[in-house]
């Protein structure tokens, strides 16, 4: 059901919420896992929740999520075989699910199989990581639990707990009595998920948990993802459209419409609101991050692919006429393509409030035949003309496709780096930009095809991060000139606070993005 209103529990119920009749719920093992991890489980970081070590306090709304989720049906076994929940970030999501995975090892069946599951390593180690440090700080778990790298055995039970990633070899051969899903959003597609659900078949009451914050709601092939399909399955059987009494769905959302710069709105949207997060660090963050990943992480709502980058007029606040004096130091920053697109070298001052503008660029004319290329001996002449104009401290490029282009400007002895258009490094530049426009703490020239390209840039927000893309791959809508100054303000910044050249290295990562904004 769609929540019409909160209960007398404070946060209580969430905009979504799979309906659980009031005979499973009276019957529910939850207070029992509540128990435990109040006597048991220890808060294991220092956060406005309460101080690293002391015993955790379940909320009220934490305590009605178990209690429903662990509802039993009328013969004693779980109601729920699958449940998806969605908070935003910081609500406590981890520190929960650990708590229900000690729990299990604990007190769970004889010869129980529990898995924590996520789309790389690192994600999956996280609630792992959080049962190992609460078994750490509480003796009467710590005296009898074995604790391995990646491995915690209960020797009573014969119970064994493990993290699993999206990146195993291989899966089969489990056979999972609890497995512990963490962000479900950010899996690349649905065959870790499929193979821990087809694998809990032979237990007799299994349970895979699903904790998330939203996320995009196509993956890379143009399918709804993984999760955005959990997400809608789980309206469905709210709302009554299906019957699937195994099925159990909490998702805690800001309303559609509303305010995302409104404190309400995230006070109802996060049921820890000023209590397990900050108010401060919205009101912190709020001017430093895009829309669409302020409402992704802190509303919980879903974004399409791609949305608008910078707000109505932010851009044309920050023009200014100035002429760049021979001799500034600057940072040249080159985007560019053979043919059917555009080539651009954009310029950023280093200085305290730096200063973009374009150096040239070469846009493919509406009535150019499809074969018409870029001159790529004009190309190098500009950057050439650059390096005699200003002083210019490195020339930031992605290598692809112009790779014979730098080798010979390198050879020149021009201060030649490598800066490859890979999630990695795109993500931070492109926060830095944004914040730079939001704050005024930069300008530019004014430049109409800038103006147009800044326009047309929308935001790609996928498991990897946020960062500048085109509408569609196949757009003819061109961004070269705002993809160059993200690149520029980026190593300007760092030559305003280093003063010194950083050499651009390879990994995996780098070479998976190469070309990312190059249609």
């Amino acid at each position: 059901m769609a929540a019409q209103g909160k209960s007398k529990i404070q946060a209580w119920p969430p905009r979504w919420l799979t309906p659980v009749p009031p005979a499973d719920l009276k019957r529910s093992r939850g207070e029992e896992v509540v128990d435990f991890a109040e006597a048991l489980c220890k808060i294991t970081k220092e956060s406005i929740a309460g101080d690293a070590g002391s015993a955790m306090t379940f909320r009220p709304w934490q305590r009605e999520l178990t209690r429903q989720l662990f509802a039993l049906k009328t013969d004693g076994t779980l109601r729920h075989r699958t449940a998806l929940i969605g908070l935003p970030r910081k609500n406590g999501k981890s520190a929960w699910a650990a708590s229900l995975a000690l729990e299990h090892l604990v007190l769970g069946p004889s010869g129980g199989e529990i898995y924590s599951c996520a789309a790389d390593r690192d994600q999956a180690k996280i609630v792992f990581g959080t049962v190992k440090e609460m078994i750490r700080l509480q003796p009467e778990l710590s005296d009898f639990l074995q604790v391995f790298r990646d491995t915690i055995y209960n020797p009573k039970s014969g119970t064994t707990y493990r993290a699993l990633s999206s990146e195993s070899f291989t899966k089969e051969g489990l056979s999972p009595t609890l497995t512990i899903f963490d962000e479900v959003h950010a899996q690349p597609n649905r065959e870790l998920w499929d193979v821990m659900s087809l694998a809990q078949g032979a237990r007799k009451e299994p349970m895979m948990v699903g904790i998330t914050t939203a996320g995009v709601k196509t993956d890379s092939s143009g399918r709804d993802s993984l999760c955005y399909g959990l997400y809608q399955y789980g309206q469905k059987v709210a709302t009554g459209e299906l019957s699937d009494p195994s099925f159990f769905f909490a998702w805690w959302e800001a309303l559609a419409d509303s305010d995302h710069r409104d404190p309400k709105t995230w006070l109802d949207a996060n049921p820890g609101f000023d209590d397990i997060v900050a108010a401060s660090d919205f009101e912190s963050v709020i001017n430093r991050t895009p829309e669409s990943e302020f409402r992704t992480k802190r509303c919980n709502q879903w974004m399409s692919t791609s949305d608008t980058w910078l707000p109505a007029g932010a851009w044309d606040g920050i023009a200014t006429e100035r002429i760049i004096d021979d001799g500034t130091a600057v940072v040249l920053a080159f985007d560019g393509s053979f043919n059917g697109d555009c080539t651009a070298i954009v310029g950023v001052t280093v200085e305290e409030v730096p200063h973009a503008f374009v150096v040239e660029a070469w846009e493919k004319p509406d009535n150019e035949a499809a074969d018409w290329q870029v001159p790529v001996a004009d190309v190098e002449q500009s950057i050439r003309n650059a390096c005699l104009k200003w002083q210019v401290e490195e020339i930031a490029c992605d290598p692809y496709r112009w790779a014979r282009t730098f080798q010979v400007l390198e050879d020149e002895n021009l201060p030649v780096t490598l800066f490859p258009q890979s999630a990695s490094r795109m993500t931070p530049a492109t926060t830095r930009f944004y914040e730079a426009v939001m704050n005024k703490s930069m300008t530019h020239d004014g430049d109409p095809m800038f103006a147009r390209h800044v326009g047309n840039a929308t935001l790609r927000v996928d498991s990897r991060g946020s960062r500048l893309s085109k509408e569609s791959r196949h757009s003819a809508r061109r961004i070269d000139l705002a993809v160059a100054a993200v690149m520029g303000l980026e190593r300007a910044a760092w030559w305003q606070g280093q003063g010194g050249g950083l050499p651009m290295i390879f990994d995996l990562d780098d070479l998976d993005g190469m070309g990312d904004f190059d249609a």
